[in-house]
Order: structure tokens, then sequence, then C-alpha cells
């Protein structure tokens, strides 16, 4: 379903930005609390915490992150847990959100409805508040919904990106590749398994695959490492082999190129037992595979099975 209508009466214009705020409100119901924690002051108050303080944002667009294909229930859950996937790759957890819109004139009333039903059931599963947020008006045929999330470590510690050194594992969560097939807003925010790695003093680093494992690694790897990849370890998803098949290009470089996994790639040290994590880890999260991919090694010193990702590009904007 689209975004915009062309009945004006359907439309955001025909309500102007205060009642759109109060449908917002309404719509959001017990999502969002009373104000000053909550929509209707110039700021939302947070408490206090006395753990380490997380913020990322992330926007929804059309024609970039979703299309008429995708309900807008959906998209408003999307926009919530790809910033939830953020949370996760640090061991967090969420706390409150923001929410600002650019809304051409002819957005759908419904639609827009719809999208913030989607944005309330997400936020009640995970347990985060809308408290505010803002609305401004865009150019015809535009609708960008973006989000700032506001959140706190699960336990002692946040884990970065940086700590890899020569010897360590390369893991990653679940399966990957294909989803544009529809796991890039069907997929579900690796929260509690995030704040289980980040408790785990053999995690040394640890990020979410948004941008496609080919892209991503760059992040995780110092200039004086490189990964060696294990082809017949990387965890392909059913889509990434329905995907090859319609593309005529391999589900490995699927997998790797995609994008939009919102799995978790983890650095473990050198020294720990893969085995050992392993049988940790099903005990704790049966039905979520945990894959060993690959480990770190010195700039010219990896070995000659391992991958090259040199031919293969993951999603970089801009490009």
């Amino acid at each position: 379903m689209s975004p915009f209508t062309t009945r004006r009466p359907n439309a955001v214009s025909a309500l102007g930005e205060r009642a759109l705020i109060r449908e917002i409100r309404r719509w959001l119901g017990d999502a969002s609390p009373a104000a000053p924690f909550g929509i209707g002051d110039d700021c939302a108050v947070i408490p206090p915490t006395r753990r380490h303080q997380l913020v990322t944002t992330d926007p929804v667009i059309h024609g970039r992150h979703f299309d008429d294909s995708v309900p807008a229930r959906a998209v408003g859950a999307k926009l919530l847990k790809r910033n939830l996937s953020d949370i996760a790759a640090m061991g967090g957890k969420p706390v409150a959100a923001v929410v600002s819109l650019a809304l051409a004139p002819e957005t759908s009333t419904a639609w827009l409805r719809d999208f913030y039903l989607g944005l309330a059931a997400m936020a009640r599963k995970f347990a985060v508040k809308i408290v505010g947020g803002d609305i401004t008006q865009a150019p015809a045929g535009f609708f960008g919904a973006f989000l700032t999330l506001h959140g706190e470590s699960a336990g002692n510690r946040v884990v970065t990106r940086t700590g890899a050194r020569r010897g360590d594992h390369l893991f990653v969560t679940g399966r990957l590749g294909g989803s544009l097939l529809g796991h890039h807003f069907k997929f579900t925010p690796r929260l509690a398994e995030g704040a289980w790695l980040a408790g785990r003093s053999e995690v040394a680093a640890m990020m979410d695959v948004s941008d496609g494992i080919a892209n991503d690694l760059d992040a995780l790897t110092p200039s004086h490492l490189v990964v060696a990849l294990d082809e017949r370890s990387i965890p392909l998803s059913p889509a990434a082999r329905l995907s090859a098949r319609r593309s005529g290009r391999s589900p490995l470089a699927h997998a790797l190129s995609d994008g939009e996994d919102y799995e978790l790639l983890v650095v473990v040290k050198a020294r720990t037992d893969p085995a050992r994590l392993h049988r940790d880890w099903h005990r704790r999260f049966p039905r979520l595979p945990l894959s060993r991919i690959g480990c770190f090694e010195l700039v010219g010193r990896r070995p000659s099975g391992a991958l090259d990702l040199t031919s293969l590009r993951g999603y970089e904007h801009l490009r």
C-alpha cells in the first residue's frame, strides 16, 4: 500500500500538524507515557541511570528502505527494529525513542495510522517508550521517518567494534543473505543474544550486519590484520539460495553482500574453546545458529584457501 493518497480528505494535510500530533498520541497509546516523560514538552525527561548510556539513530525512507509492497505496520516496526539491532550489537537494552517525520502533504492518514500502530506494537514488545519527536513538511512524494533510540548497557560493559587481535575467532549469529525477499523487515533484533554475549569475557568485539559482511568486516578489522573466512562455514539462508536462482549470482555472494541481515558479528578471543562456547550458546539459544566463520590473521598471511572479498561489495551509501 502506498503511503500517499490522491484524495485530500484522506491526507495529513486535511488534519494539520496539531491535529496530527493528537492522532499520533492516540495511535501510540500506552507506548508513549504522559508528559514530561513523553510527548508534550520541548524535551522529554528520561530518568537517570548508573549504567553506560547508548544512543543510535536510523531512518526509514520510502523508495530506499521500503516500497509499496511492505505493509505500513511492518514499516513502523522496521524503523524501531533496525535501531534495536544497533543497541543489541553493543550488548545493551533499549529505553526510549523519539521519532521525527518528514511528510509530503499527500501522505495518507490511514497509512500513517498503521505505521504508528506497528511502531507501538514493537515498542511494547521490547519495552521502549516513544517519548517525543517532530513533524516537518516534505516535498511531494516523500516520506521519511527518523528514529533516535536511547539505551543503556545490559550489564557492566558495552561491547564495541574494536578489540580484534591476531588469532581471534569470528562468529556470526543466524543465517545470511536474500534479505530483499522479506527478511529486511521481518527480522528479529538480537537483543537477548547481544546482552548474553556482552556478559561473556571471551567476547572481544561485536557489531550488527546491516550492509553485508563484505562491507561490515572492515569496521571490525584492525589495519594490520585481515579476516580469513572459511567459505564452507558461512551460514546461508534459504532466501540466499532462492535469490541466487533468480540473479545468477552464487548463494555465497548474496550471503556476503546483500545486507540488512541484522545478525551479530562476534569477535571471540583466540584462547577460547569454540566447542565450549557453542555448547553454552545452544543451551541458551537452541533455535538460533552460532557459526564460527573464520579468524583474524596478519596482513599478508591469510591462508591460501581463505575467501578473497575484494571482488565483493556490500551496500555503501552514496556509491
